[in-house]
């Protein structure tokens, strides 16, 4: 098996474990991992081979920029005090503990490599937090901070790995000149974001057409954290800001086709590229097994210690982070979204899961430094790395769904419901607004108003029933059912039509564009 087969492979399990995780009440990035483990044991199965430069800005741009059109603004500066303590001075923290026990009990580690080692352990993964979260059913206070953290903490990490890395490879390091880059890295980054989502946004509304404007989304990233890295920027915090201003700034909101569009494609893509990542976290054992040839239990020591500190000290800093958060929303009221019990506090700990972000920082680490020398101790580094990954990633993302069931954390489905009625209410008001500013305007026949009023309550009813009385709902439910019975005969008329005109596309002299522009004609009609 070549690596483009096994890139295929990865792509179909990826597909295949969604449905798969469903049934099983299991996550499908742990799925993949396991999947990818199944894999590295098989002696037909390759090594794994990319090199390092390539790893972040192929796998972290796409992942960030979907991760983000789960989210908006208004949720990160809402939040900005519960992400701070954990995306910041929690990776800050991490990264400390873990620096000073690695250089305690790993022989020849240089405090360089070791806060690098720090660095890439610490952040948490946004994709699996995502992807575990939103199968569980979490509260959605919960899953906000979850993904902002997620976010906020691979920008921080990366600018502390990239310092760290920059000190091992020359073997200088100066605070100053660390805290600068710090800053700097930062403002190009943001800089950079917000200049290109307002191009971006701006060349959308200039390509109009939905497939140019998908493909369009699809580049963005890629360039966004490209550039920014050219620039001694952060590439995670310019995709983020990019994507943050592209999601606050739509062009068009009655661009039905083309929401819908970019929407299905970006779930595509992120199902697609978090299930490889995963699998080839799994696979990485081939390597990874290698590397501790001879030394598996010394080096499976260092990685259990490291284990602990990472998983000990999230608990530790989340007990009275959690405390303090609480101590200042209730004093000053602000409108941020905490955990509001221990419970809750608990599942936040044992969520955060190391993934894709950590491996590939692991296997960018140079293999030399300036002078030629091979990078201090970088096979140990990768080696508990991988422990980190596994133990959290595996052991927690396969334990978590028992643990949210046996504390009883679940969404406020009362709240979504209200939310869910007082858009139901604002939809329908709105739509009658319009008609009135029309029929002001317009002499309409008495009948023809009276339907268009009937459908403004229908707007609404259809979202949510309970915002219409009881007699009301009951009519309603009486047009919705002959409304169902047309729409019905009318989907089978437009399927006959539709199969009608694919079957000219086999005909003698038939022009195949010309069938797929009538045949495309017919899809949008069915869509809308």
């Amino acid at each position: 098996m070549d690596q483009l087969a096994l890139l295929l492979v990865l792509l179909l399990g990826a597909v295949v474990t969604v449905p798969l995780g469903d049934r099983l009440g299991l996550p499908a990035p742990v799925l993949m991992t396991l999947a990818g483990i199944g894999m590295a044991l098989l002696p037909f199965v390759p090594n794994v081979e990319i090199p390092p430069d390539y790893i972040l800005p192929l796998v972290l741009p796409p992942l960030l920029y979907a991760s983000v059109q789960r989210t908006s603004w208004r949720q990160f500066a809402a939040n900005r005090r519960p992400i701070f303590l954990l995306a910041v001075a929690l990776v800050f923290v991490t990264t400390a503990a873990v620096a000073a026990m690695a250089n305690a009990i790993v022989p020849g580690l240089p405090i360089a490599a070791a806060v690098a080692l720090g660095a890439l352990v610490a952040p948490p993964d946004p994709v699996a937090a995502t992807a575990v979260a939103g199968s569980l059913g979490l509260p959605r206070r919960l899953v906000s901070i979850l993904e902002g953290e997620g976010l906020f903490n691979d920008v921080t990490a990366i600018v502390l790995y990239h310092v760290a890395i920059a000190a091992a490879v020359s073997g200088t390091f100066s605070w100053p000149s660390a805290a600068g880059r710090l800053v700097l890295s930062a403002v190009v980054a943001v800089l950079v974001g917000l200049a290109l989502g307002w191009l971006t946004n701006k060349l959308m509304g200039l390509l109009g057409d939905a497939i140019l404007q998908t493909g369009l989304t699809l580049l963005v990233p890629f360039v966004s954290y490209v550039l920014a890295e050219e620039l001694l920027g952060s590439g995670v915090l310019a995709v983020l800001t990019t994507a943050l201003y592209l999601a606050e700034n739509a062009v068009d909101a009655d661009d039905v086709l083309g929401r819908i569009t970019g929407q299905t494609f970006w779930q595509i893509v992120d199902t697609l590229v978090t299930g490889a990542a995963f699998g080839l976290i799994g696979l990485e054992l081939h390597n990874v097994f290698g590397i501790a040839s001879g030394r598996e239990w010394e080096m499976f020591g260092w990685g259990a210690a490291v284990v602990g500190v990472v998983v000990g000290g999230r608990l530790l800093w989340l007990l009275p982070a959690t405390w303090l958060a609480k101590r200042l929303h209730k004093r000053r009221d602000y409108d941020e979204e905490i955990p509001t019990t221990w419970r809750e506090t608990v599942v936040m700990w044992w969520a955060g899961m190391r993934g894709v972000a950590s491996v590939a920082l692991a296997l960018a680490i140079p293999l030399k430094t300036d002078d030629g020398a091979p990078f201090p101790a970088r096979d140990e580094i990768i080696f508990i790395a991988f422990c980190v990954i596994m133990a959290t990633l595996v052991v927690q993302g396969l334990t978590l769904p028992w643990l949210v069931r046996k504390l009883g954390v679940r969404a406020d489905t009362d709240a979504e419901r209200e939310l869910e009625r007082a858009l139901a209410v604002r939809a329908a008001k709105a739509a009658k607004r319009r008609l009135k500013e029309i029929e002001a305007v317009e002499e309409l026949p008495e009948e023809v108003s009276e339907r268009l009023l009937r459908g403004a309550f229908d707007i609404g009813a259809r979202i949510s029933p309970d915002v219409v009385d009881e007699e009301r709902r009951e009519r309603y439910a009486k047009r919705v059912d002959r409304m169902k019975a047309v729409q019905r005969i009318q989907r089978e008329m437009m399927s006959a039509a539709r199969h009608e005109v694919l079957a000219a596309r086999s005909e003698p002299g038939a022009d195949p564009e010309v069938v797929d522009r009538v045949l495309h004609h017919l899809d949008v009609r069915s869509l809308r």
